[in-house]
């Protein structure tokens, strides 16, 4: 088994309907290794009305025990993770306007090795949880990118459609930027 200063952090993140769920399981099926499933669409699917501030706070400290797990059973060099702390934040500010401290100190501790940053450019597709279309999602890709930007974490933008997004995040999990 790898141990965890081996294993390397990917959050796959970005707007609703921007194609994270599925690199985060392409990219994990391709490197043989685990990822973890976006808790928060699972989480408000199974709400009887509208999420609160609350339910954001136990989606949070879901998302920090996932992201601070060092044991992991089967590892190829990466760790792949469905959005994560930055989408939370945004969602806390966008919704909200708040944080809590413990999400906020929380982003400065763990330690995230890299990012992929989605870019808005896939057909939008409603559901019973999405609730940004529009520009709305290109307001939050700045919003995103600026907070990875701010936590001075390397990030790749995902562009294209199909396949061309699998490669491009391959490739750059495969560079300097990322091992």
């Amino acid at each position: 088994m790898d141990s965890y200063n081996q294993i390397k952090k990917v959050v796959i993140t970005g707007p609703e309907s921007s194609g994270k769920s599925t690199l985060t399981k392409e990219l994990a099926d391709f490197f043989n290794t685990e990822y973890y499933s976006e808790y928060a669409r699972t989480y408000i699917e199974n709400l009887s009305g509208k999420y609160t501030y609350d339910d954001l706070i136990l989606i949070a400290k879901q998302q920090i025990k996932e992201l601070s797990v060092t044991d992991v059973r089967k590892g190829n060099n990466f760790i792949f993770y469905d959005t994560g702390l930055i989408i939370t934040k945004v969602w806390f500010e966008y919704v909200f306007h708040k944080v809590p401290n413990f999400l906020l100190n929380s982003l400065r501790e763990i330690k995230i090795d890299c990012y992929l940053l989605c870019y808005p450019d896939l057909p939008w597709k409603p559901d019973n949880v999405r609730e940004n279309g529009g520009t709305v999602r290109f307001e939050l890709f700045e919003k995103y990118k600026k907070e990875i930007e701010k936590y001075k974490i390397n990030y790749l933008i995902i562009r294209n459609k199909g396949n061309q997004r699998f490669l491009s995040a391959k490739e750059y999990l495969s560079s300097a930027y990322c091992l």
